[in-house]
């Protein structure tokens, strides 16, 4: 194996930060191996607290104003989110919102997008309709199965 291949190896082991490189050309091989001392000292005989006095007990009130606000959703239909991902009602900031509460949507029409891992998905509608709510706000991150719109 040629010597310059060696250094570049050496200087790559250095420059990225792992401990061990190993390379074989043919029936020539070279396994290149560096120490790594860490910046603090990984302490052995410290003390443990158990868990359970560490931690508080969860407990979640349902307010009145949670359950209002679930009751409060007009009856209809909901499009979905089917992924993770930030809600966006345009196309572009500059752009018109692809629908807004009271228009009449066809079937397969975009609602909004989706970004996710920065591709832009479209969300379509479902089945024909009026869309009755608008449930989130632009710009906002979105989960899996949260519901986006009320269409009736």
């Amino acid at each position: 194996m040629d010597l310059r291949k060696i250094k570049k190896l050496m200087e790559l082991l250095e420059d990225s930060g792992i401990a061990e490189i190993e390379v074989k050309e043919g029936e020539e091989s070279i396994k290149l191996s560096r120490n790594i001392q860490y910046q603090q000292p990984i302490p052995v005989n410290q003390p443990v607290m158990p868990i359970a006095q560490t931690q508080q007990p969860i407990t979640k009130e349902i307010t009145p104003e949670a359950s209002t606000k679930e009751q409060a959703l007009p009856e209809g239909d909901t499009i979905e989110s089917p992924m993770v991902g930030t809600f966006y009602r345009a196309a572009s900031p500059d752009s018109k919102a692809f629908v807004e509460e009271g228009q009449k949507v066809n079937k397969g029409d975009t609602v909004c997008i989706l970004e996710a891992m920065k591709m832009m998905n479209q969300v379509t509608a479902e089945k024909s309709g009026t869309i009755i709510k608008i449930l989130v706000n632009d710009s906002e991150p979105v989960e899996f199965g949260q519901p986006l719109f009320i269409i009736k």
